[in-house]
């Protein structure tokens, strides 16, 4: 269910913006957008595990939160990461 540290530093080179850059928006929503497809394939086989449901919500709400932000700052970089992880909006 959770992120293996090699998936996790994977993702963090793939979307880093500079080298050692693990705080950026992009590198956040990575991680957050593995989480959330992580659980999604955990409720396939566990529908009534309404506590985990509860945390997909948290971090569905805050990679919201980051797009947004993301949007209201640089919109050509959110235009990219959202092609890059093929998310819709």
């Amino acid at each position: 269910m959770s992120i293996t540290p090699d998936r996790k530093a994977e993702l963090i080179h793939t979307h880093a913006r500079t080298e050692g850059d693990t705080g950026s928006a992009e590198v956040q929503v990575a991680i957050l957008s593995e989480r959330i497809s992580n659980l999604t394939e955990h409720f396939k086989t566990h529908k009534k595990d309404n506590h985990s449901r509860r945390g997909l919500l948290k971090l569905v709400s805050q990679r919201r939160r980051l797009l947004d932000h993301l949007t209201i700052t640089d919109n050509g970089r959110y235009k990219a990461l959202i092609e890059t992880l093929g998310l819709r909006r």
